[in-house]
């Protein structure tokens, strides 16, 4: 038994292997991972790709991360917020064009009240019943989580962005809590969402003891979803000069989570896209499952600039939607805009 049938049969991976596959010059056992992991994503979803549609709600954000363009202390950040005529505008466009789940994304952002937030859910929920509603607006309280929840929304994703309490506090401010963020994640799950969390691959000081902490708190955690891509630096923040996450690692990364939660739903992210330009259906070929074409308004797409040389700023909706899908049917998948839930979750919202 190799190593690819060894993971895939234990469901686990320890560091040795870990630094085998991410540092490996063997294309044929990159090609038994890719193939190993495609082939489980397959067994589950067939040759479906679930489309959501991203609206970015704000790029103001309280907090002051060191590797976001978003960060407070960034002065040059274009700072916007959506109206809730301009999200509901963005869900109705995203309705027409066939998506069935709005992610609805932002910064951290004290505009966007328990109150305001409620009642922008109910109204998406009310107006779309068949839609599934998946917030990522960072921390909030766990009342804040469950009024969002009984509000109407289905989903939230929160990056834990390290399972290591160090390498945490060498990304992120004083004021921000390791223990924090991996209690919202608990509170979150406990609610009832289905539950993404994620990292960046190669952010400042990660070692492959880091990644295998990740690996091993994803696998103990179980989320529904799974979201990582490579760092990508931000000017004006104080890792602007650091090297860029590789695109390989963040492939083999996909497939070996992959073999560790076979039902993930594992976005091909547009931070992949960024850094190679077939890097999302690359994603795709190494066990991704989900794209997140843009449903934001174009002229504030350029604004959420979490990193920089985003792509996908300056296209419409339609033409993101209809781009993505023509991507996906060259290498062989069919995009579907249905919500795609995680198939062993119930939940009261469905």
């Amino acid at each position: 038994m190799d190593i690819v049938e060894q993971i895939l049969a234990s469901r686990d991976i320890g560091r040795a292997e870990l630094e085998l596959l991410l540092t490996t010059g063997d294309k044929e056992l990159v090609e038994r991972l890719r193939s190993a992991a495609r082939g489980v994503a397959d067994g589950v979803y067939g040759k479906r790709i679930f489309m959501r549609g991203l609206i970015e709600l704000t790029s103001h954000c309280k907090n002051d991360c060191l590797y976001c363009g978003l960060r407070r202390s960034n002065r040059t950040a274009v700072r916007y917020r959506l109206s809730e005529e301009q999200i509901y505008d963005c869900c109705e466009t995203g309705y027409r064009l066939g998506f069935r789940t709005f992610v609805m994304q932002g910064g951290e952002d004290g505009w966007f009240t328990d109150e305001r937030m409620c009642r922008i859910v109910a109204t998406v929920r009310r107006r779309y019943p068949d839609c599934a509603i998946t917030l990522s607006l960072g921390e909030r309280s766990r009342e804040s989580y469950q009024a969002l929840y009984d509000a109407g929304a289905n989903r939230y994703l929160l990056r834990h962005e390290t399972a290591d309490a160090a390498h945490y506090a060498r990304l992120h401010p004083a004021d921000m809590s390791w223990q924090h963020r991996m209690d919202c994640l608990q509170a979150l799950k406990e609610i009832g969402y289905q539950v993404g969390c994620g990292f960046m691959v190669g952010s400042p000081f990660q070692t492959f003891d880091t990644l295998l902490a990740d690996l091993q708190f994803i696998r103990r955690f179980g989320p529904q979803m799974v979201g990582i891509g490579p760092f990508i630096p931000a000017h004006d923040t104080p890792f602007a000069a650091e090297a860029k996450g590789s695109v390989q690692y963040t492939l083999r990364l996909l497939a070996i989570i992959r073999l560790l939660l076979p039902d993930v739903l594992l976005p091909a992210t547009t931070a992949l896209g960024t850094l190679h330009p077939q890097g999302r259906e690359l994603g795709i070929q190494y066990g991704a499952n989900v794209v997140m074409p843009n449903l934001s308004p174009r002229d504030h797409r350029k604004d959420y600039a979490i990193y920089d040389n985003k792509i996908c700023t300056g296209e419409e909706s339609a033409e993101c939607r209809a781009c993505t899908e023509q991507r996906m049917r060259r290498i062989g998948y069919e995009t579907v805009v249905d919500r795609g839930d995680h198939a062993s979750v119930t939940n009261k919202n469905e």
